[in-house]
């Protein structure tokens, strides 16, 4: 277990109507209520502890390797002190402080008061991260919060579009989870367009915002000079990224191993795609881990100043056992294209080398996936063309 790990499992939180503690700070919009009414929750440990930032930090987990038992542990001992809302209820007292919070980067001293008992234990969502039991919110108090001067200029400017605001904050290095928070608790855009946003859909949506907004300079990039191959993964999910020299296009097949949580004991494959003109509409089978798994690439892409057609193949195993949101494939995408590149002199013998090293490890021969590649297909088609020059 790593030294920094902090666990407060579920079972050992006493009930009680009221606690000091420190949010990560972390807030979360729910999305269960019947629109437009929405739940709004600050998430905090039921009592201080050192390095409260941790329950909420999926970079480091990655980085620093942590497991999914001591994920599971933090993330279930966190406490939704929540209250219902419609979503244009942004100028109350109470979802001011809430925007507060949000908009931190350190974690904030909180006293909450609740109207009853703590109750339920962990729940969990497939785009967002996981949390603990909840109970009503009666009353909030905090320290003096500090916001940084990025985050107060894009709130303060009302006649800024959120879209404008997410680049703004992105080129000045605030990271997809804080963007995501900052759309969620609706402190960024127009003011008359201002509004409380569901996390499972802030999320997606700033995966997809960020993305765009990469692959436009992508496009006028150079071709990578050769097909290379990036093999890594986190918590159980595999990613193998083949990039080819061509227009950028995007195609990501997600296999649920026979023998994984999610299976029902046989292999079952899910694909979307976009071409080198995008979509335009939100895909239909691999939901937000398909925006989640192509931010690393474009981000790995716009560093090196070149453009490429990517494949991604993803494979969950029987380790990843329990759902902690699409972090899971951002982070582990991420550890693949940040691994060392294999450079092939031609896509034939890339394509041969992923197909045995995928029997290797999985036992699993995928040409039938390689078969229904929309991507390749095209990589082919555009290979010959380029003969007849």
């Amino acid at each position: 277990m790593h030294q920094k790990e902090k666990l407060f499992l579920t079972s050992k939180i006493v009930e009680k109507d009221a606690f000091n503690s420190a949010s990560p700070p972390s807030i979360f919009i729910g999305s269960k209520l019947k629109y437009p009414k929405v739940s709004i929750g600050i998430l905090s440990p039921p009592a201080r502890t050192e390095d409260e930032w941790l329950f909420d930090a999926p970079r480091y987990w990655a980085s620093n390797a942590f497991a999914l038992s001591s994920i599971l542990a933090l993330r279930s001992s966190l406490i939704n002190a929540n209250t219902s809302v419609e979503v244009k209820s942004i100028n109350s007292s109470m979802i001011q402080k809430f925007q507060e919070i949000g908009m931190a980067i350190k974690p904030v001293d909180v006293e909450i008061v609740l109207e009853g008992r703590i109750k339920g234990t962990i729940s969990f969502e497939n785009i967002a991260l996981p949390q603990g039991p909840s109970a009503p919110i009666k009353s909030l108090q905090t320290s003096t919060i500090k916001i940084p001067q990025r985050i107060e200029k894009v709130y303060s400017d009302v006649d800024l579009k959120a879209i404008e605001g997410i680049h703004y904050l992105y080129q000045h290095d605030f990271d997809e989870q804080k963007i995501s928070q900052l759309l969620s608790i609706g402190t960024l855009g127009l003011k008359k367009n201002r509004k409380l946003v569901p996390t499972r859909y802030s999320i997606t949506a700033t995966d997809d915002a960020l993305g765009k907004y990469l692959i436009n300079s992508i496009k006028d990039f150079k071709f990578i000079s050769q097909p290379e191959l990036h093999i890594g993964g986190y918590l159980g999910n595999y990613y193998f990224i083949l990039l080819f020299p061509d227009l950028f296009a995007y195609e990501l097949f997600e296999s649920y191993l026979p023998d994984s949580s999610w299976s029902s004991g046989n292999l079952e494959v899910t694909t979307d795609s976009e071409s080198h003109f995008g979509r335009h509409t939100y895909v239909s089978e691999t939901a937000g881990g398909y925006y989640a798994a192509r931010l690393p690439t474009l981000e790995h892409l716009h560093s090196i100043h070149r453009q490429a057609a990517a494949l991604v193949l993803r494979f969950i195993s029987q380790e990843y056992y329990a759902h902690l949101g699409v972090f899971v494939c951002r982070e582990a995408s991420r550890k693949a294209i940040n691994a060392k590149s294999i450079v092939f002199n031609d896509t034939d013998l890339m394509l041969k080398a992923v197909t045995e090293n995928i029997k290797k490890r999985f036992n699993l021969d995928i040409t039938p996936i390689l078969k229904k590649s929309k991507l390749l297909t095209t990589v082919n088609k555009q290979k010959k063309l380029f003969s007849y020059f």
